[in-house]
C-alpha cells in the first residue's frame, strides 16, 4: 500500500470518480472536492467502505476560497498532497458563434480553464515546499481538433492545454511533474451540463458516449499509469489521436475527414416520409 494522497475536483461522479477509486484500489488516500454534497458524500462512503481513507469536501472551483480550504484541510488530515487531479468541468453551451451568449461563454472558460488555473496556483506554493508533486489536468480531444458549433468548450480546453505544457517547464526545476488528459467521446455524465442551441444535439452527443467501448475506467488506468511513468500526454483514444496527427502533418486530409464528420453529427435527422405521405389520388 503506497499511503500517498491524492486530491481530485469534480471527484464525486464520472470520470473523477473513476479516478478516485482506482487510486484508492492503488492504496492512496483519498480527498474528493465537487460541488455536489449528496454524490460526493455518497462517494466518499463508497470508497470508505472499499477499504480506502477517503473524505469528502465540498468545493466550487470556481471560489479561490473553497480551494485553498481544501488545502488546509490537506495538510491538517495529511501534512500534504501527492498529487493533484484538476478534473471538474461542464459540457457548456453548444451553438453557432453567434448564437452562444457571453454569459454562457464565461461560465464554461470559469470552471474548465480557470478552475484548472486556480488549483495549480494553489497547490503548486504547497508543492515546492514539499519539494514535490504531480498535477493531472483534464483536457479533452476538442481542445486538439476543434469541431464547430463547441467554441466555448472547444477554447477552455485548448487553453487547460496550453496552461499545461507551460507549466511543464515552468515546474519542472522544482519536481512538480505534469499530464494533460483529452479523451474523446467516452460513457459518462458530462451531457448533464450541456445546454444547446441546436435542437437535439445533447440527445446525439450523449447516444455517443452510451456507444463508445472507452470507459472512464479505461480512462483512470491511463491516467494512473500517466503520473506512475511522468508521461505528459494521455491520448486514451486511438482514432482521435490519429485525427490529431493528421492535423499537424496532413491537414488538407484532415478537413476532409473532417468535413465528413460534422456533417454526419450537426444535420438535422432526415424525417420519416413514409408517415407522412399523401394519399394518392383514386
Amino acid at each position: 500500500m503506497s499511503g500517498k494522497r491524492i486530491f481530485i475536483t469534480g471527484g464525486a461522479s464520472g470520470l473523477g470518480k473513476a479516478i478516485a477509486f482506482k487510486y484508492a484500489g492503488a492504496g492512496y488516500r483519498v480527498c474528493i472536492g465537487d460541488r455536489h454534497r449528496q454524490r460526493g458524500e455518497a462517494t466518499a462512503e463508497a470508497l470508505t467502505a472499499s477499504g480506502a481513507e477517503a473524505f469528502f469536501i465540498e468545493c466550487d472551483v470556481t471560489r479561490t476560497e473553497d480551494l485553498l480550504a481544501v488545502k488546509e484541510a490537506l495538510i491538517s488530515r495529511w501534512q500534504g498532497v501527492d498529487l493533484v487531479i484538476n478534473n471538474a468541468g461542464i459540457a457548456g453551451t453548444a451553438g453557432p458563434i453567434d448564437q452562444v451568449s457571453v454569459g454562457d461563454w464565461q461560465q464554461v472558460l470559469d470552471i474548465n480553464l480557470l478552475g484548472v488555473v486556480r488549483g495549480c496556483q494553489t497547490f503548486a506554493p504547497l508543492f515546492k515546499q514539499q519539494g514535490s508533486g504531480y498535477f493531472v489536468n483534464i483536457a479533452s480531444a476538442a481542445g486538439l481538433i476543434n469541431a464547430p458549433q463547441m467554441s466555448s468548450y472547444n477554447v477552455s480546453k485548448a487553453g487547460v492545454i496550453a496552461l499545461s505544457e507551460t507549466l511543464k517547464h515552468e515546474l519542472a526545476p522544482f519536481n512538480i511533474g505534469i499530464s494533460v488528459v483529452c479523451p474523446a467521446f467516452f460513457q459518462t455524465n458530462l451531457a448533464e451540463s450541456m445546454k444547446s442551441t441546436i435542437d437535439g444535439l445533447p440527445q446525439r452527443l450523449s447516444r455517443l458516449m452510451a456507444r463508445s467501448a472507452i470507459s472512464a475506467e479505461d480512462i483512470a488506468d491511463d491516467i494512473f499509469t500517466s503520473a506512475q511513468t511522468g508521461s505528459f500526454w494521455v491520448l486514451s483514444h486511438k482514432a482521435e489521436r490519429r485525427l490529431w496527427l493528421l492535423k499537424r502533418y496532413l491537414p488538407a486530409v484532415f478537413d476532409w475527414l473532417m468535413k465528413k464528420k460534422v456533417t454526419k453529427l450537426f444535420s438535422p435527422p432526415k424525417p420519416d416520409n413514409s408517415k407522412t405521405a399523401a394519399t394518392p389520388p383514386g
